[in-house]
């Protein structure tokens, strides 16, 4: 409720069991170095048209579904909001936002949409682990507005005890680099509508048994239409496949002041060690 430009630290150790959604407001940090911040309950973090957010050093888990209810919206008042499926975070039609340095795990429905335009997105060092759906970008397969996302998918830890979508993306353009997979069920990455997805320098550990390809296509035809989706740099161990279409079509459309270096995928399993939410004292050592 409080207007301009807000950062939020929490000076206590705290447990925030949610009664409702909780809409973050533009312009907004919460960030949570220096103690432990669990958040649970229904709905969980909702941005919706909203821009300039950052979601750091959070743990938030055993989010449940909500049915439509009135919830209090970053003007103060009341606002009718629908459905919440039990996401840990759910992004709609937001953008420019960075989700940094979480533990996410164990919701309803998935961890993190990323759904209805948004666009702008940056997901880095955070842990998703024991969870079936993981993380979905692109709202679903008739919702077109999608292909102008762009989401940056980097330094973060998959497993264990993932399934799939890590991410699964419809329409828009993904750069997944520099990411620990700790093995799947039934696949890594995977997608429908024809996405761009560029996989570099990831380090993907297949299971001990069942499916071994990182891939998943839903709808694709290979001959007339090839999709987007190639590896470059990728390491993969214990049977790891990546099957890869649209060779090198995929390509990341930074700024200059976007840009980054890729590390070498053999150093990825040490660079996301410390994924998740830090275990410090202080935010000054954080």
């Amino acid at each position: 409720m409080i207007t301009g430009k807000v950062w939020i630290t929490f000076k206590n150790k705290m447990s925030i069991k949610l009664q409702k959604p909780l809409l973050i407001s533009s312009f907004t940090a919460i960030d949570g170095r220096g103690v432990d911040v669990d958040i649970t309950g229904v709905g969980c973090l909702v941005l919706y048209k909203v821009t300039d957010v950052i979601i750091h050093g959070l743990r938030i888990h055993h989010c449940n579904s909500h049915g439509p209810s009135l919830v209090m919206g970053p003007d103060g008042k009341l606002m009718p909001l629908g459905q919440m499926d039990g996401d840990a975070i759910r992004l709609v039609t937001s953008s420019k936002i960075w989700i940094d340095h979480n533990t996410l795990y164990s919701c309803q429905d998935g961890l993190l949409d990323v759904t209805r335009g948004s666009t702008g997105i940056t997901i880095s060092n955070n842990w998703f682990r024991d969870q079936d759906k993981v993380m979905l970008l692109g709202h679903d397969d008739g919702y077109a507005r999608d292909k102008d996302m762009k989401v940056t998918v980097i330094y973060n830890h998959f497993g264990p005890n993932c399934n799939q979508r890590m991410p699964r993306v419809r329409f828009g353009y993904a750069h997944v680099a520099n990411n620990f997979y700790r093995g799947w069920e039934q696949y890594a990455i995977g997608g429908s509508m024809n996405p761009s997805i560029k996989s570099e320098s990831n380090f993907f550990v297949a299971p001990e048994s069942g499916s071994k390809e990182v891939t998943w296509r839903n709808g694709v035809d290979k001959k007339s239409n090839p999709w987007n989706f190639y590896s470059k740099g990728d390491f993969f161990k214990n049977g790891a496949s990546f099957v890869q279409t649209g060779l090198g079509r995929a390509k990341p459309n930074y700024t200059k002041e976007q840009m980054f270096k890729v590390v070498d995928a053999k150093s990825v399993k040490s660079l996301t060690s410390s994924s998740g939410a830090l275990k410090c004292k202080r935010r000054s050592t954080c």
